[in-house]
């Protein structure tokens, strides 16, 4: 079992609880780790043994072109893609930050973290 991590991700998006978030849009982070067999990759050298960084991404990427609501929400949807289009991944953690949050006060970032664990299969 290994961890593949895309870390620093930054997109500007329209994510947000306000109507005027949605309209103006932010700057949002995202950290992505993924645990999986990586013993296969690591003995053929082949990019099919993995989980291409570049699909990962540009899944990351799709989900924070829709306009959410809650940072909780674009964190699942992230989530849940990873899990349906990569069956072989163990578990997912995401972490989803929007900088400088409208608290009415200084804020650097307000951030949220998920992890979801694939249900052990019975053998």
């Amino acid at each position: 079992m290994g961890q593949i991590a895309l870390e620093g991700m930054e997109f500007f998006a329209f994510h947000g609880y306000y109507d005027e978030e949605q309209k103006i849009g932010n700057k949002y982070g995202v950290d992505l780790y993924i645990r999986t067999d990586l013993y296969g990759a690591g003995a053929s050298d082949k990019l099919q043994e993995t989980v291409n960084y570049e699909v990962l991404y540009r899944m990351v990427a799709e989900e924070m072109r829709a306009p959410a609501r809650l940072l909780e929400h674009v964190g699942y949807r992230v989530m849940d893609r990873v899990m349906v289009e990569f069956p072989h991944v163990r578990s997912v953690k995401v972490c989803v930050s929007k900088f400088n949050p409208p608290l009415g006060g200084i804020c650097h970032r307000a951030r949220i973290t998920l992890k979801r664990r694939r249900a052990e299969q019975p053998s």
